[in-house]
């Protein structure tokens, strides 16, 4: 074979491949070969495929094409019932006053707690009579006069 021959024949392989791409092979009589891809059932007639056709029909972007929609609706669904104002609004009315005196209550609960033992230190000591207050020492003096002052059973 030549080299004239061999490209001759290559030629007409590559006629009848893109032919055949195209849909417009045909089959060893002559008449054109009906593949399942080719025929259109709804309109009962033969299909024309071209190379721009086939990249065009089977994409994600047309198979996820309404799924991008129906996500941002369902969120904007979700957000609606999530901000409902009773569900915004807090069980407890007062519960950040409760929290903004928390510091402050506590300084006051042991400023408290102080005064109070103070007192009964205090009132202990008056009873016994060794009182740093002066009203506390006054008492312990009257006390000790009334019973200083009171008629003794020997006289």
């Amino acid at each position: 074979m030549s080299l004239q021959e061999v490209s001759d024949v290559r030629k007409a392989r590559l006629i009848a491949l893109r032919n055949r791409k195209e849909g417009r092979s045909t089959g060893t009589n002559g008449d054109s070969v009906l593949l399942s891809r080719n025929y259109d059932p709804e309109t009962r007639t033969l299909k024309k495929h071209s190379r721009n056709e086939d990249l065009a029909t089977d994409t994600v972007e047309k198979a996820v094409e309404g799924v991008a929609e129906k996500i941002i609706a369902e969120e904007e669904l979700q957000r609606n019932r999530e901000l409902d104002v009773f569900n915004i609004a807090p069980k407890r009315p007062n519960w950040d006053l409760k929290r903004d005196m928390e510091k402050k209550y506590a300084k006051l609960e042991r400023k408290t707690q102080e005064a109070i033992h103070t007192l009964i230190r205090q009132r202990l000591a008056s009873q016994k009579g060794q009182s740093d207050d002066i009203l506390g020492a006054m008492n312990a003096e009257e006390k000790a006069l009334d019973i200083e002052d009171q008629p003794s059973d020997e006289d």
